[in-house]
C-alpha cells in the first residue's frame, strides 16, 4: 500500500468554502454613514445543507443493508470516517486495530454518542460479504460500526467530498474525519496518535466542548 503514515498533530479538516462577509451600509456621497440612516443589519449568512452536499446516495453496509449515506449513516449523529479496502495486508489492518483500542478506550461512548464508519476504496472487489469477513476478522464487527460498500460511482462521488478518493486503490488516505453532525464541527486526524488522546479529542467534540476549534462552512454544492 502506498499510504505512508507519518507522525503528525491534529490538525483541522477543512472540507473548503469561502466565509461570507457582512457588511454595513454606507452613504455613497460622503463615504460614511448617513446620519438618518438606519442602523445596518447584517446579512444573513445562507444555511448549510449537508445533506446536499454529502448526498443520499445508496451504499451498501457489511450485511447487505441498503443505506443513504447522510440520512441513514451521517444525519444527527458524531461519526468517525475512515477508507480502507479488505485486500489491504499492511495499513488497513493496523488502522483497524488503532480504531478498535480508541474504542475501548471511548467506553460506553461507543456506538452510543459516537460511531465508526468504514468506507471501501475498492467497492469493485468489495462486496458486502468481503467487508463483513475482513470486519470479523479484526473485531470490528460490532453494533457502532459500519463498512459501507456499494456502487463504484455512488463510492467514489462520496469518496471526492469527503476529499479522500484515490485513482488507485492503494493510495487512499489513511486520515481519519470525525465530525459531528449535530453542531456541524468537525477534525481530521492521522490514526497513529495515541488512542487515548484520539479518544479524548473525540469526546470533546461529542460533547460540544471543541467550539473554539469550529471547521470552515460546508462549500456549496456544484
Amino acid at each position: 500500500m502506498k499510504a505512508v503514515i507519518v507522525l503528525s498533530a491534529l490538525v483541522l479538516a477543512a472540507f473548503g468554502a469561502a466565509a461570507h462577509e457582512e457588511h454595513e451600509g454606507h452613504s455613497a456621497a460622503q463615504g460614511k454613514p448617513a446620519a438618518d440612516a438606519p442602523a445596518a443589519v447584517p446579512l444573513a449568512k445562507p444555511k448549510r445543507d449537508p445533506q446536499a452536499y454529502f448526498t443520499d446516495r445508496e451504499l451498501l453496509t457489511q450485511d447487505g443493508t441498503k443505506v443513504r449515506f447522510y440520512s441513514d449513516v451521517l444525519k444527527g449523529r458524531m461519526v468517525v470516517m475512515n477508507v480502507i479496502y479488505t485486500n489491504c495486508k499492511d495499513a488497513c489492518p493496523l488502522i483497524t486495530e488503532q480504531m478498535n483500542q480508541v474504542r475501548a478506550q471511548l467506553g460506553d461512548s461507543f456506538g452510543k454518542d459516537i460511531q465508526f464508519v468504514s468506507i471501501s476504496s475498492d467497492p469493485q472487489r468489495d462486496s458486502p460479504q468481503a467487508l463483513k469477513k475482513f470486519a470479523q476478522k479484526h473485531h470490528a464487527d460490532v453494533p457502532g460500526w459500519t463498512f459501507l460498500t456499494g456502487k463504484k460511482e455512488n463510492v467514489d462521488h462520496i469518496l471526492k467530498k469527503l476529499g479522500q478518493f484515490s485513482e488507485e486503490v492503494e493510495s487512499h488516505s489513511t486520515q481519519l474525519i470525525a465530525w459531528n453532525f449535530k453542531t456541524d464541527k468537525g477534525k481530521k486526524m492521522l490514526p497513529n496518535i495515541a488512542p487515548e488522546m484520539i479518544a479524548a479529542q473525540l469526546k470533546m467534540l461529542s460533547s460540544n466542548d471543541m467550539l473554539e476549534l469550529p471547521l470552515p462552512a460546508l462549500p456549496r454544492p456544484n
